[in-house]
């Protein structure tokens, strides 16, 4: 699996969120920086704990001029239901057909419990306002990633 490093142009998208709503990424760009961090299902015991500390983190992330987004596989209704239990202050995006995993690198081969399958891998992108990926961020525990990122922001 090789996915897109720093200095790559990122692919737009239009994705489905959470309300149904679509949301693309060059429009996003136009506003600020964007974090873009694919997790590998809603309502799970990690991505639950990546998301909440992403949710006590906006504001300071807004504050150094980041917006998050997060990507999953998952239906926007269950996107709904993830957000509305944890409160969720974010816009998370589905991409079913995981095309913009894809696109992005972060769909391949994992393995679980001596199972190999394909899935999304829990990997996130900040994407300059020029459209091109500023930094990778690949290896974090799910508790810390907020805080990685936001070392990162100096």
């Amino acid at each position: 699996m090789t996915y897109l490093s720093a200095g790559a142009n990122a692919p737009d998208f239009t994705l489905q969120d959470q309300q149904n709503n679509p949301v693309q990424l060059s429009a996003l760009l136009k506003q600020q920086r964007v974090l873009v961090y694919f997790y590998p299902k809603a309502m799970t015991p990690g991505c639950t704990v990546q998301a909440c500390a992403l949710r006590d983190s906006k504001a300071e992330l807004a504050a150094k001029g980041v917006t998050v987004v997060g990507i999953s596989t998952d239906t926007p209704a269950r996107l709904a239901k993830f957000a509305q239990r944890d409160q969720l202050n974010f816009t998370l995006l589905a991409d079913e057909d995981h095309k913009v995993a894809d696109a992005f690198g972060v769909w391949g081969e994992k393995k679980f419990m001596g199972k190999i399958y394909d899935g999304l891998h829990r990997i996130s992108f900040l994407i300059a306002q020029d459209g091109k990926v500023e930094k990778v961020f690949d290896s974090f525990k799910t508790k810390d990633h907020h805080q990685v990122v936001l070392n990162y922001l100096g």
